[in-house]
């Protein structure tokens, strides 16, 4: 993980979803590009990789411009990359919300999560031709009950020098009030003992959570992200351009089109640079 240097913070900011459209991925490789993300996590599970990959790895040859990780994905409406997985509807992952209840209700099949798992590691590695940097999960599912377990482990057995993401604010950014934000701090308690024990790097804080409504400001939003965060600190964020696949796929649409306009607008660094932050190397 980063260490300040120059007296700046040094953190992550990772977008995720590359490869749920070619829309979102153009948007992400343009960011990137310009030096305005510094990480993106990849979904091998969606439709819109195969030479997207490649066009990805283009970017980062050379000068590496941005970490490259696995979007763990378990949740409709996409389908699982091995046979046999169980529970499904209709051939597809469940919801998110019935993936909640069944893994607190231990109702998954903990070998069929890491077959799972373990054929999205591999599927990355024939896309990119390594393990990946890090790896997290699609909607945060990678911190559920019986995911996490079979997550962890098979991270750790299959891409041991990759750090996976822990979701708990720091502390200095908690709210009672924002309740998905709480609900991540306490699934994050027990991932990071688990990850401890088993000798898997985590970064030491989260921010990017909020109300993905139609009024959310995310100009007004993004800075309060950043008050706090510790060095190697992550923020998430969802920016891309929309399209046709993306609406197939996904609700949160508009929201990436103001994250995108944010992060390519002159206003973004300096708030990095007041905040005494910087994109990690």
């Amino acid at each position: 993980m980063p260490h300040a240097r120059n007296g700046l913070r040094q953190i992550w900011l990772c977008a995720d979803d590359y490869g749920i459209s070619p829309g979102v991925n153009a948007g992400i490789r343009e960011l990137i590009a310009r030096g305005r993300l510094n990480a993106t996590s990849v979904m091998v599970a969606a439709a819109h990789l195969g030479e997207e990959a490649a066009v990805l790895k283009k970017i980062n040859a050379g000068d590496k411009r941005a970490a490259i990780g696995l979007h763990v994905t378990l949740t409709a409406p996409f389908k699982p990359m091995s046979a046999g997985f169980t529970p499904l509807r209709d051939g597809k992952f469940l919801p998110v919300q019935e993936m909640l209840r069944a893994a607190t209700a231990r109702r998954l099949r903990v070998d069929a999560l890491v077959i799972e798992i373990a054929a999205q590691l591999r599927a990355f590695v024939d896309a990119f031709g390594r393990p990946p940097d890090f790896v997290d999960g699609h909607q945060h599912v990678h911190l559920f009950p019986q995911v996490r377990d079979a997550f962890l482990t098979t991270v750790a057995e299959a891409a041991p020098k990759a750090w996976v993401r822990q979701c708990g604010r720091a502390n200095s950014l908690r709210r009672l009030h924002d309740r998905k934000a709480l609900v991540l701090d306490i699934l994050s308690v027990r991932f990071r003992r688990k990850a401890v024990w088993l000798g898997v790097t985590t970064n030491p804080a989260f921010a990017g959570s909020y109300a993905f409504t139609p009024k959310a400001n995310f100009s007004k939003i993004f800075p309060r992200f950043l008050a706090g965060l510790p060095d190697g600190g992550l923020i998430m964020c969802h920016p891309g351009h929309v399209d046709a696949e993306l609406e197939r796929f996904d609700t949160l649409t508009t929201l990436r089109e103001r994250e995108m306009a944010y992060f390519n607008s002159d206003e973004f660094p300096k708030v990095l640079t007041e905040h005494g932050v910087a994109l990690a190397r």
